[in-house]
């Protein structure tokens, strides 16, 4: 069986792969028996079970060495923030992953780390930043590839977006995406990607699969009166604008408000949710939360006049009915500048 082979088998198999969180008396207890990195760094160097590369294998191979090459204070820190991650302190695991950055600046496993933990607290921004670069320095790195994946389509976009940004041409990185596309069931996608590569091994058998799961889809689709009806779903995005919409047409402020906060929570870098957020606040004479949404959503504004022209006019009327008329009057140059 080639190798390509069995990394397809490996990937799509039902897998899970557990961490157990120690103290660090006993992380470094461990240590000296040495296997303290096979049960604490098995996830965070080993990227692609089953699959890897030789330069990954023997990664794998050289982990105790690995570890050998840092300080105490640098491993301290680095097992306690990935306890931190594990019981969801994400700040605390942020800071302490950011030390550890400061101790080595050219360790890409931190890179990968920061851009998991940034995603987990919201901070799409960052997460993103980070991604990008750990995937520059391991592109044929699946997991590394699958978080970034993961960032971007938080926002409601797809990999194209960061396309220029990172080694898209490289083979084992496209057939990482056409993998991912496939356990996600985009199978068009992973097609497009599948069909603008070189024909291989791996490209035929995944093909194959996603084939045999189209027709499997479509076969679900079929009602008792045997007629076929497509269904076209919303994304879960144009779900919220839609929902929105509907209520401040209604001028149901109250559900307007709610539904935005909870569109904010899914799609943090989407300056429409915070518009609508604010000006249903607004609405309902909160203009202190209002204000703290719509200059939220100033920070993701890119070219969209329309939407900044909307979000001043809010936050004019905001800072008016809270008597700051020095901001009120700088938001309205902007409105009437345009700028």
């Amino acid at each position: 069986m080639g190798k390509e082979t069995v990394g397809i088998k490996v990937i799509l198999g039902q897998f899970n792969v557990g961490f157990s969180l120690f103290s660090l008396r006993e992380i470094f207890d461990m240590r000296r028996k040495g296997y303290l990195f096979i049960l604490a760094l098995g996830l965070v160097l080993i990227p692609r079970l089953g699959c890897a590369q030789e330069n990954e294998i023997k990664e794998e191979e050289s982990a105790e060495v690995f570890l050998e090459e840092y300080t105490d204070e640098f491993q301290e820190k680095f097992f306690e923030a990935l306890k931190q991650k594990g019981i969801e302190n994400y700040d605390r695991a942020i800071n302490l992953f950011l030390e550890c950055k400061r101790l080595d600046p050219n360790n890409t496993t931190l890179d990968h780390e920061l851009a998991k933990a940034y995603l987990a607290s919201k901070q799409i921004v960052l997460a993103q930043q980070y991604g990008i670069s750990a995937l520059n320095a391991r592109p044929a790195n699946y997991w590394v590839l699958n978080t970034l994946v993961d960032i971007t389509q938080r926002q409601g976009l797809g990999l194209d977006v960061v396309r220029d940004k990172i080694p898209y041409n490289n083979v084992q990185l496209q057939e990482n995406l056409a993998l991912i596309y496939f356990r996600q069931e985009n199978y068009d996608s992973a097609l497009k990607i599948l069909n603008g590569m070189k024909i291989s091994t791996f490209s035929k058998e995944l093909s194959s699969r996603i084939n045999n799961s189209i027709k499997t889809r479509e076969n679900t689709e079929i009602k008792e009166d045997t007629i076929i009806v497509e269904v076209k779903k919303q994304s879960p995005m144009d779900n919220f604008m839609s929902k929105i919409s509907d209520y401040l047409a209604q001028s149901d402020f109250k559900n307007a408000a709610s539904v935005s906060e909870e569109a904010l929570e899914n799609f943090p870098a989407q300056p429409y949710f915070y518009y609508a957020y604010g000006l249903s606040l607004n609405k309902v004479k909160k203009h202190k939360e209002a204000i703290m949404a719509l200059e939220s959503g100033l920070d993701y504004l890119l070219d969209d006049m329309d939407l900044a022209n909307k979000i001043y006019k809010e936050l004019v009327d905001a800072n008016n009915a809270l008597g700051n008329s020095s901001k009120a009057n700088m938001y309205l140059s902007k409105l009437k500048s345009g700028s």
